[in-house]
């Protein structure tokens, strides 16, 4: 047990996470000098790095489809209680903050971590081959789900502006969670195979070969850790989150793009493990982490918003504008055309890159 406790206190990816908790701790809600600004900055990347090596960790333990599953429930989690957090804090300022997040989450998602993972498995072998059932299914249910909770509302007529009544409020809370709910058993029950990693020639990599599988004791240690990262993560972003206002406001940048800012932040830890998952030539895991994190993002996202409305003020903004409808529709149709061939080369991979960049300069420049 000592020689346990003394490997862990000079394990960097144990300590840097309790070190990022801490900091958060000490510093949480008070304006804070420049130095300690770039130390909760330099936590807030190792932390990052550190919940990336767990989740990898987990993910071998248990296969998949289940590890990337856990890493896009996880990170998911943390960020609707940040949501709910800044609502309640300044509901003035928030009304539409769930939407821009949600959707900022699909687009970094579906266009950035997808088309880096096409890239890089495209570079390793040519084409990146991946299940096109499997994959299909999962994007079927994201964009379901998206024009569920951000389309819809910009044209209902219940409520004037982009936003539902109660009751339409409930049966989107209710459908998202249902459709997520299905998809998970789906994935991790009767069609278990059509989310598993395949070779080029499609056949189901069903074990990693290089390495052994860690023990349950070190996996579950690593969820512990992974949870803390993610914690850490999330908190620190919000700790220089005023930092970052004011230098988008400097900037003479659009308000909403702090949340552009901060969901690439939260969204890190998962663009580096499908990074690295492509680069070990398992595209397939990386595509679960992309469309299960954006599936994750508006099926949990939803129903926690439709309950913390009961005790928010003010309108709950939902529905998207013209051009972010617009991202969205051609965000559908590439991915649609990119994924029902089950193959993909390094054009598809920059195709979603440039739609990733056109969604960041608009955003910036609307």
């Amino acid at each position: 047990m000592a020689a346990l406790l003394r490997s862990r206190l000079t394990d960097w990816t144990f300590v840097v996470p309790v070190l990022a908790v801490l900091i958060l701790m000490v510093t949480w809600g008070r304006s804070l000098p420049g130095p300690v600004i770039v130390l909760v900055a330099v936590l807030l990347g190792g932390a990052v790095l550190a919940a990336v090596h767990h989740a990898e960790v987990v993910a071998h333990r248990v296969g998949e489809p289940y590890g990337s599953l856990v890493l896009a429930v996880a990170v998911t989690v943390i960020e609707v209680a940040l949501i709910v957090t800044l609502m309640i804090s300044g509901p003035e300022k928030t009304q539409s903050l769930a939407r821009d997040t949600v959707f900022a989450a699909v687009m970094i998602t579906c266009n950035g971590i997808l088309g880096l993972s096409l890239l890089l498995g495209a570079l390793r072998r040519r084409v990146a081959v991946f299940n096109p059932e499997g994959t299909g299914g999962a994007l079927a249910t994201v964009i379901t789900l998206a024009t569920l909770s951000l389309v819809i509302p910009s044209f209902t007529t219940a409520r004037p502006g982009p936003e539902f009544s109660p009751a339409q409020l409930v049966f989107a809370a209710v459908a998202s969670l249902a459709l997520y709910g299905l998809f998970v058993l789906v994935q991790t029950g009767r069609h278990r195979d059509y989310f598993l990693p395949v070779d080029s020639r499609g056949k189901v990599i069903e074990t990693e070969e290089h390495a052994k599988p860690p023990t349950t004791r070190a996996a579950l240690v690593s969820l512990g850790l992974l949870l803390v990262a993610l914690v850490a993560v999330v908190g620190d972003a919000k700790t220089v989150s005023p930092t970052i206002e004011a230098g988008v406001a400097a900037a003479n940048l659009p308000h909403a793009f702090v949340g552009v800012i901060i969901a690439l932040l939260v969204l890190l830890p998962e663009t580096l493990a499908a990074a690295r998952a492509a680069r070990r030539d398992r595209v397939q895991t990386s595509l679960n982490l992309a469309l299960g994190s954006a599936m994750a993002s508006i099926g949990l996202t939803i129903p926690a918003i439709a309950i913390a409305s009961i005790w928010l003020d003010g309108p709950l903004l939902l529905g998207l504008g013209g051009t972010q409808l617009a991202l969205l529709a051609l965000t559908a149709v590439t991915a649609v055309l990119t994924v029902v061939p089950g193959r993909a080369n390094v054009l598809q991979g920059g195709v979603h890159l440039v739609l990733m960049a056109a969604f960041v300069f608009l955003a910036a420049s609307p």
